[in-house]
């Protein structure tokens, strides 16, 4: 019964540190930001991994940024190519716009990783498409 008296007696009187503070004391200037380092570094050029799941038949494509690149019924313009910065953890990454012409459903417009290709990849049951890498 003592222990819950001297406890609640400590909870309900505030502590000296956090009720005082030095008269002289001024107020904090923050900091200027610090500029973030190039973490994506544009490249003109990318290399596709296309893949024919029905008959099995892997095809390079590589083309650059701007360009359309054709496999199969697919149209895959590519948009951007980026790399990490060397400070950084080493990855790439591709925006592609990816149409079908014999179904617009299957539309793709998005990122593709590297290091992730599951991440953001293009649903369509017949083909398959990665990125093999960015370069100059």
């Amino acid at each position: 019964m003592r222990w819950l008296a001297l406890a609640m007696l400590l909870l309900t009187t505030p502590a000296q540190a956090q009720t005082s503070q030095p008269p002289s004391a001024a107020p904090a200037v923050p900091a200027p930001p610090v500029p973030a380092p190039e973490t994506w570094l544009p490249r003109p050029a990318v290399d596709l991994i296309a893949l024919d799941k029905i008959t099995a038949r892997v095809t390079p494509l590589s083309g650059r940024v701007g360009q359309t690149l054709s496999f199969g019924t697919l149209s895959i313009a590519v948009r951007a190519c980026l790399v990490r910065g060397p400070d950084q953890p080493g990855d790439q990454a591709v925006f592609l716009d990816i149409t079908d012409s014999r179904d617009p459903e299957r539309d793709f417009h998005g990122w593709m990783l590297l290091a992730e290709p599951a991440l953001s990849m293009l649903q369509h049951p017949v083909y398959d498409i990665r990125l093999a890498g960015c370069h100059a």
